[in-house]
């Protein structure tokens, strides 16, 4: 796969009271993920080509993909293919890549969500309204100890949009 082919539609950046390895541990770590992630576990096979999954709490296969960077701690690229039928094949594959910097006493997380093909604003509603909630409490929880709480479902905009593309969403 040529990552170069695929822009980034959607990046954050922010500043954590933490350490690199802190920060990678709690990306890469399905105990720290399932705390931040919406009960979600993140598994990272370590290595170039390595499989990359997230488990919905009951064990369910969410997103599935591979490891395209993996220089601990400092950047992790994987496809992010979230598993609903049709998704992929009418959207194309994500890029979500993750680059780790120390700043100071703190650590620059910038999160990148990037695309081989433009995609509109509804269909990038999902990852824009959910991205945010999810680092903050990876942010929360390496800087407290606790990480919010927050429920939340897909947004309207995009399950219309996605299925008006005739992709079935749960």
């Amino acid at each position: 796969m040529n990552i170069d082919q695929f822009k980034p539609l959607t990046v954050y950046t922010i500043y954590i009271a933490s350490t690199p390895e802190k920060v990678w541990e709690a990306l890469t770590s399905a105990e720290f993920s399932k705390q931040y992630f919406f009960g979600n576990t993140v598994e990272v096979e370590p290595r170039l080509g390595g499989a990359f999954t997230v488990r919905t709490p009951d064990g369910g296969l969410h997103i599935s993909g591979e490891v395209l960077a993996y220089d601990p701690p400092r950047k992790l690229s994987v496809t992010f293919n979230v598993n609903w039928p049709e998704l992929i094949e009418k959207l194309g594959p994500t890029l979500v890549t993750y680059e780790i910097e120390q700043v100071g006493d703190a650590v620059r997380l910038t999160m990148s969500e990037g695309h081989d093909r433009p995609l509109s604003d509804d269909i990038l509603e999902g990852g824009r309204t959910g991205w945010p909630v999810i680092l903050s409490g990876l942010k929360s929880l390496l800087e407290t100890g606790k990480a919010p709480q927050i429920k939340m479902s897909p947004p309207a905009k995009m399950l219309e949009a996605l299925k008006a593309m005739g992709i079935k969403t749960p």
